[in-house]
């Protein structure tokens, strides 16, 4: 019997020793910058890996294990599930399902939600999930928008059902081949026979059961939960408040500016103020326009609130006009020259960290930035000095034929499909085919999954629908990084008893819980913790405490590891828990409070179906 079970029986917590300190400041400190977000992400986990290796007396971490993360097969696999994503993602297979559906749905709104949660599902399954929003953002809030439907009663769905679907098959989500790792290497560790690398279709059966649970509720309860806060006819200017921050002014024959360029005529450092377009002789001048030099009578549109609008008027002669708001040329639909439309930040972006200043992102994009929303707050004064972060939507407005371009940036997703998208569709059936075979191979021959996967990853670059060059540009490099920084520190937190320990103090609740009562409290704490830090580091952070509280109690190890990889895979109440709902924060015009109010009930209702699923499936 395992020590660990006779201090729990006799309710004696193995005491802290300085090792166990260290890993648990390590620990206390990493959560508080995910949470804060003071660094990225992946800054925060390389400087944890760094730290580990720099403490080894104390974390007894080697400088070995510290780099172990770079080459653990999990981080290899999620490596090469990301390239073969972004190869489907090519061939424009999955936006072909949403247009097919998007077809089916018309106007009806409930049409129009069961198609969002029927083209995400059961494809998150099989791709990984977060690329599977990114690709469908466009093509929801476009159906939502030709339905006459508000894109804040899908959007959030998409999300959740990304989240579900994963749920389907090991390769649905990084979370579930990282605990299938950790798993395995504790498993051999600590000689549990019981604990042992998922199969491809080990918790299927329990994956559809939330998922069907999950879509009923998106269905009823959900779907009446779900704000209106996005206009469904896409009046953009409405939704961004932009009536008070855009307005017209006459360049007056006296003013100072006459003679200067638009890049000088306005003093950046007196007036947070920007010249979006400029109107001489009926020709309309949109971009690139900084260089163009200012005439008397030149019509400029100008971003910027009302107070400092007037002051640049005294200041520079100008003379006031109607707010374009009011100007139907300023509506994307009849300016065929201009448009209006939403860019998000993805994760890996080189935008993040960065401000619109330093990117120099007028020029860089031939765009222009009205106004954005970071975390739910609509941003329209100095923008240019803000740091931009992943989820970040911006307002921009841009030339229509720039959108193709723009829509193939690696770093935003674009929510709006182009119209004339250059997708690879003579690639679909090898795409296809190689998932198909990456999946048969590691499911019914004798292969590691991480060599089926790098194989995948070879047939799709010599079938052509991959380019050589487009394998770095395929891999979020901010995911790998993560992984590899957060991995040792689960290895510290064993290696110091530091698991042990926690372990122990909830193992000390099966005093007055059930087996399947402790099992609930680590799937609820899971959840919970997963709310504000990285899905991945809450599963290399709980499994190993999972693991010694199971044995402990005399539990099943298996189901506990089962209960933390689905709790760290369907974090609903919050837009930082998980990628994907950082994706539709801005599109769909959220609030902290909506992603409360909307996956709170169903984060409760999915911890009973599943821990009565694992009890029935697998012996607690």
């Amino acid at each position: 019997m395992r020590s660990g079970l006779l201090l729990a029986a006799v309710g004696d917590i193995p005491p802290v020793t300085p090792e166990m300190a260290v890993v648990f400041g390590l620990v206390a400190v990493t959560l508080v910058l995910f949470v804060t977000e003071a660094l990225p992400l992946d800054v925060t986990a390389v400087l944890v890996m760094v730290s580990l290796m720099v403490l080894e007396p104390w974390t007894q971490i080697s400088v070995e294990q510290g780099l172990s993360g770079f080459s653990n097969p999990a981080t290899i696999t999620v490596l090469a599930m990301l390239i073969l994503s972004n190869g489907v993602s090519q061939t424009g297979v999955v936006q072909i399902i949403g247009r097919w559906m998007s077809d089916y749905a018309g106007t009806n709104k409930r049409r129009q939600l069961a198609s969002t949660i029927v083209a995400t599902g059961p494809v998150s399954g099989f791709i990984n999930n977060t690329p599977v929003v990114a690709i469908l953002v466009p093509v929801i809030t476009d159906l939502a928008h030709k339905g006459g439907t508000s894109p804040s009663k899908l959007l959030l769905p998409l999300s959740y059902a990304s989240m579900l679907g994963g749920m389907l098959t090991l390769i649905g989500t990084s979370t579930n081949i990282l605990a299938s790792q950790t798993a395995e290497r504790i498993g051999a560790d600590r000689g549990v026979e019981s604990l042992h690398a998922f199969s491809m279709f080990e918790f299927t059966h329990l994956g559809v059961i939330v998922l069907v649970v999950g879509a009923a509720y998106l269905m009823t309860i959900g779907y009446r939960l779900l704000p209106e806060r996005v206009p469904a006819e896409g009046d953009y200017l409405a939704e961004y408040e932009m009536q008070d921050y855009l307005s017209e002014v006459v360049v007056q024959a006296s003013s100072p500016i006459v003679g200067k360029t638009v890049a000088e005529a306005i003093d950046v450092q007196r007036f947070d103020a920007d010249v979006l377009q400029l109107v001489r002789g009926g020709e309309r001048f949109i971009e690139p326009i900084g260089q163009k030099v200012i005439q008397p009578g030149d019509v400029l549109t100008i971003r910027t609130d009302r107070e400092t609008l007037n002051q640049i008027a005294v200041v520079d002669d100008l003379q006031l006009t109607g707010a374009p708001e009011t100007d139907p040329e300023m509506e994307p639909a009849a300016e065929p020259d201009q448009t209006l439309v939403e860019l998000v930040i993805q994760s890996g972006s080189s935008l993040v960290g960065e401000t619109l200043q330093s990117t120099s992102f007028r020029d860089r994009y031939d765009a222009n930035v009205l106004a954005y929303r970071s975390r739910g707050e609509t941003i329209h004064e100095r923008m240019d000095e803000r740091r931009l972060r992943v989820g970040d939507t911006l307002l921009i407005q841009a030339p229509k034929d720039s959108l193709d371009r723009l829509s193939q940036n690696q770093d935003f997703i674009l929510a709006h499909e182009p119209d004339e998208p250059d997708y690879r569709t003579e690639k679909i059936p090898f795409a296809v085919a190689t998932i198909v075979g990456v999946v048969g191979a590691a499911s019914l021959l004798p292969v590691h999954i991480v060599v089926a996967a790098l194989a995948g990853v070879v047939a799709m670059v010599a079938t052509g629908v991959l380019k050589p060059t487009e394998l770095y540009e395929s891999v979020d490099w901010n995911v790998i990084l993560l992984l590899a920084g957060v991995i040792p520190l689960g290895i510290a937190l064993e290696q110091t008893g530091g698991a042990d320990l926690l372990g122990a103090l909830v193992a000390s609740t099966g005093a007055y819980l059930p087996a399947i009562g402790v099992l609930w409290v680590f799937y609820v704490f899971t959840s919970l913790i997963t709310g504000v830090i990285s899905n991945n580091a809450s599963v290399v952070l709980m499994i190993p405490v999972a693991v010694e509280a199971s044995l402990a109690i005399g539990a099943n190890p298996f189901a506990f590891v089962l209960a933390v990889t689905f709790a760290a895979s369907t974090a609903f109440m919050t837009p930082v828990g998980y990628q994907t709902n950082l994706f539709v924060y801005g599109p769909g015009g959220y609030t902290f409070g909506d992603y409360v109010r909307v996956g709170m009930p169903l984060q409760l209702l999915l911890s009973f179906v599943t821990v009565a699923g694992i009890a029935l499936f697998w012996t607690v």
